[in-house]
């Protein structure tokens, strides 16, 4: 499960670090090329919405293994489009697609018992750390040697080995979802209503994955630029200080199942934050800029462990539809971010872009503290309210 939501999440990253290649091949700015990108997050939601809630119904090995299929025919088709609007239209179907990165972490959730589940999301949510670390990585590599589109092709033939393997390794047993998919899909909307604490959890985490997305798409765009004028390769290599995110989110998994939510939330929004203030001075710095992008993601995704957490044990029987939910609102902060950061860079310049992703972690510390204890405690199966 690890592996498999590494693979989905690096789908949507590969073309990061080359959007000056893809620009260029394609005859378009930077920016349209940014906003094109922003339609995988954007493809994302719509598989939060309409794909992540199935894993309650059905059977895991048989939703995600077609569901990487389909990842793999989307990626492939996007490899060939001669046109920005194509593009973000092939990234729109691969990001729906990649939504099985949230379908594995509520398949964790819903396996594991109570007092690991943090733990365990931990593990799977590294899995995802280490996919965004390899789509960027692997994408600035790759397209250095056979060009983007030889990419993303590269992708859609790992996808494809993996939808063969969840069909074998993956759980055969159906969910305990009594209501119809069409109802599950209408009631998502009141469960922000109903449930104080998935509010909570997806207005803070919509704010820093706004400023994630925001910060490494805007450093791509930088680092392409002069002075620097670095590579895809160069700048895919960046991505390479985000290994402390896989080391976080285990660690982060630990301490909240021994010390709560809330104090992991904020220490790692607290590291996160202060290390986006000191990015927006020392990109000239590489060692500087190395050690502060690795200390950004790791609070970052300490945070979105704690906070996921959280949100998996309001109905731990069938917690996908929780997932979707917290994830829709999450994906929107994260589709803003990224066509944000790719545009400010031009706009404002790196250091205010920086400045900007340094205050939406603040606030979304603030709406941390300032919230009710009782909003952030874990809520007991069968709870109606939280």
């Amino acid at each position: 499960m690890t592996l498999a939501a590494a693979l989905g999440t690096a789908s949507i990253y590969p073309l990061q670090p080359a959007i000056a290649d893809v620009a260029g091949s394609l005859h378009a700015s930077t920016a349209q090329i940014g906003s094109a990108l922003a339609c995988g997050p954007i493809g994302y939601l719509a598989g939060l919405a309409l794909l992540v809630p199935l894993v309650d119904r059905f059977a895991p090995r048989s939703v995600l293994s077609t569901q990487f299929g389909a990842l793999a025919a989307a990626l492939a088709l996007t490899a060939g489009v001669g046109s920005t609007w194509l593009l973000g239209l092939g990234l729109g179907l691969a990001g729906a697609g990649s939504s099985v990165g949230a379908q594995l972490s509520s398949i964790a959730g819903r396996f594991t018992a109570p007092r690991r589940r943090a733990t365990i999301l931990g593990v799977v949510t590294a899995g995802i750390s280490a996919g965004i670390l390899v789509g960027r990585i692997g994408g600035g590599w790759l397209t250095n040697l056979i060009g983007w589109r030889g990419t993303l092709l590269v992708f859609a033939v790992a996808c494809a080995v993996v939808a063969l393997a969840a069909r074998l390794v993956l759980p055969a047993t159906a969910g305990s979802a009594r209501s119809g998919y069409l109802a599950t899909l209408r009631k998502l909307p009141q469960l922000y209503l109903r449930f104080p604490l998935l509010r909570l959890a997806a207005g803070r985490g919509a704010l820093w994955f706004f400023a994630f997305c925001a910060v490494w798409a805007g450093i791509a765009v930088a680092l392409s630029q002069p002075p620097f004028s670095y590579s895809p390769e160069r700048i895919g290599a960046y991505a390479g200080a985000g290994l402390l995110g896989i080391v976080a989110t285990r660690v982060a998994g630990v301490w909240t199942d021994r010390v709560g939510a809330r104090r992991v939330i904020l220490a790692g929004l607290a590291l996160a934050a202060a290390a986006a203030v000191v990015l927006g001075t020392c990109l000239s710095n590489t060692a500087v800029t190395l050690v502060c992008l690795g200390l950004f993601d790791g609070g970052l995704f300490a945070a979105q462990v704690a906070n996921q957490s959280t949100v998996l044990a309001i109905d731990p029987a069938a917690p996908a539809r929780f997932n979707s939910a917290y994830m829709l609102v999450y994906f929107v902060g994260g589709s803003l971010g990224t066509a944000f950061g790719a545009a400010a860079v031009g706009w404002f310049g790196w250091p205010t872009t920086a400045i900007v992703t340094a205050g939406a972690i603040i606030v979304a510390a603030v709406i941390t503290m300032t919230a009710r204890e009782t909003q952030i405690r874990r809520v007991t199966p069968g709870s109606a309210e939280c």
